[in-house]
């Protein structure tokens, strides 16, 4: 059984003003999905459709029964008023977490060289450190599934590969990844199926020699997947 089915007909911000149309594919557990699309091609919509943020949807989203979600956003959104380390403990109170998730929370802080920085307000972090903090929240709930919209922005090298090996973890974990990013060689290294989006559909779903069939690419490569063209999301 699939973690995330996920059977789109049409969504849209309202009803009846269709954005993205027929997408369907699945997540399993342990599974990295790349989703790649040029700017404006529907990959950020589908993303919502998939967390209910949209007015208009049609189509069947299932995730597996007791299955718990994170998503990562391509901009960090953190509250004004709190500083990092109170973000974790907000979440821990509403998701009523153990007190092994903050002790968690701080490994993954040292981890990711924010320990020193958790009584600080994120809105003074860099953009490098935000992506961070994020990164970070969303994973010491420990999800099922983790969404994460173009992880390495803002990451320097060093974080990048700290990131790389955090979702190598997590996979092992048996944690499902859907991954949006324009970074295709590397999401051509790690992923084990794609999800090609064009003009609000979806060109090709499936293992990188399947997609790499379906869309003509005679390079061998995902960047022979894109157009030149998008959408609006």
């Amino acid at each position: 059984m699939s973690l995330l089915d996920v059977k789109i007909k049409k969504a849209g911000y309202k009803q009846n003003m269709e954005i993205i149309r027929d997408i369907e594919f699945s997540i399993r557990r342990s599974e990295l999905v790349g989703m790649i699309g040029a700017n404006g091609a529907g990959k950020s919509t589908t993303i919502k459709s998939i967390l209910e943020q949209l007015a208009f949807v049609e189509g069947e989203i299932h995730r597996e029964e007791n299955s718990t979600y994170s998503y990562i956003p391509e901009r960090p959104v953190f509250y004004d008023e709190l500083t990092l380390w109170e973000h974790f403990e907000f979440v821990a109170a509403v998701e009523n977490l153990h007190d092994s998730s903050l002790i968690y929370a701080k490994e993954l802080l040292k981890k990711f060289h924010l320990l020193q920085h958790i009584h600080e307000f994120p809105n003074t972090f860099s953009k490098g450190m935000q992506q961070k903090g994020m990164t970070v929240l969303a994973l010491f709930t420990k999800p099922d599934l983790l969404i994460i919209d173009e992880p390495f922005m803002g990451l320097d090298p060093a974080s990048t590969i700290l990131l790389l090996n955090m979702i190598e973890e997590e996979r092992n974990k048996g944690t499902g990844i859907l991954m949006c990013t324009h970074i295709l060689d590397t999401a051509q290294r790690i992923c084990d199926s794609f999800v090609i989006i064009e003009q609000g559909t979806m060109k090709a779903a499936g293992t990188l020699e399947t997609v790499l069939e379906k869309c003509n690419a005679t390079d061998g490569t995902l960047y022979s997947c894109l157009s030149l063209e998008g959408d609006t999301e």
